[in-house]
């Protein structure tokens, strides 16, 4: 059952908790004819004005260019074998300042949120590196799925709770172990 919440701040330690823990998302594209395309990537996520606003440090593949220019939604999906998941249906644009390159960089250094990012330099020499593209992710759907949600519907018994964690640290989900959407 879905939940629809009011605001991204009843959802965000949650959304933060997973993503930290889960760190590697599904980047899925659509071509000209409407065919899905994954990639798995790292993308970093901040809150800015109480809103989910997403970056991601990429190549420029002419794949990925050649979608996004037709059509600029991206989904970002987040799943552990714990069954607790996030999807993050974005409007994605490339981004080309130097400013904004920088504070990415970061955010990707600092993990944004904590758990999420890793050391650009492994890929690129510095934010002035051609290579290095920025895409702005700004959602407009943000869903956060725990393990009691997953076990409730399959009408499967989840793992024991130490092996499954069905909320942030020391918690054990929303309320009625629904899965809440916003944005």
């Amino acid at each position: 059952m879905t939940g629809k919440v009011s605001s991204f701040t009843e959802i965000h330690e949650e959304f933060a908790a997973y993503i930290g823990d889960i760190v590697y998302a599904t980047m899925t594209t659509v071509d000209a004819k409407g065919r899905p395309r994954a990639r798995m990537l790292i993308p970093v996520w901040e809150v800015v004005d109480g809103r989910p606003l997403g970056w991601l440090a990429t190549y420029r593949t002419p794949v990925k260019a050649a979608h996004l220019a037709r059509n600029p939604h991206a989904t970002f999906s987040y799943w552990t074998h714990r069954q607790n998941a996030v999807a993050v249906d974005t409007v994605a644009e490339w981004v080309a300042d130097v400013e904004v390159t920088r504070r990415v960089w970061r955010l990707y250094e600092q993990g944004s949120p904590p758990g999420a990012g890793y050391a650009l330099g492994a890929f690129w020499s510095g934010v002035d590196d051609p290579g290095l593209h920025v895409l702005r992710l700004t959602p407009w759907r943000v869903q956060v799925i725990p393990a009691a949600t997953c076990a409730a519907a399959s009408g499967r018994r989840t793992a024991p709770r130490d092996r499954v964690r069905c909320g942030p640290p020391g918690r054990h989900g929303p309320a009625g172990g629904r899965h809440r959407v916003t944005v």
